[in-house]
């Protein structure tokens, strides 16, 4: 793979995740919280559990597509082999973590709510690469 074609999916996947992220936040914060309302328009204890898990999965997902989309502009400047690792880690972690509170909110099954650990160190792991990165010595692009 080109450096270029590298950047460009970075900066396609963070730019991606962001807008749904965006998108997943808006249906939160408006079409989850009247899904989730009582018939007298009340909202119980659960129901404000799944929406405050749903704000958490929506803002972790922007905190990480943002991320993924600095990692894209860092590889126009720079190559590295951990730089890449770093933002595939950021995405599957983003799209377990994410998406298991997503389906947990939606569903109840809660076998997923052990999944979303997963992703949060997979999350982890992408942002310790990302601080080697970040210490290793810059190879330029001789273009």
């Amino acid at each position: 793979m080109t450096a270029a074609s590298r950047v460009n999916v970075w900066l396609l996947t963070g730019a991606l995740l962001g807008g749904l992220a965006v998108a997943l936040g808006a249906f939160g914060a408006h079409g989850l919280e009247s899904r989730l309302k009582e018939p007298d328009g009340s909202i119980t204890a659960q129901a404000q559990r799944k929406i405050a898990n749903w704000e958490t999965a929506s803002r972790y997902q922007m905190y990480h597509a943002l991320a993924i989309l600095g990692i894209g502009c860092l590889l126009i400047q720079r190559r590295s082999a951990l730089l890449p690792a770093a933002a595939a880690t950021m995405a599957a972690g983003t799209l377990i973590f994410s998406g298991c509170l997503y389906a947990l909110v939606l569903t109840d099954q809660r076998f997923l709510g052990a999944i979303v650990p997963i992703g949060g160190i997979l999350m982890l792991v992408g942002w310790v690469l990302l601080v080697v990165a970040s210490l290793a010595k810059p190879v330029l692009d001789q273009r």
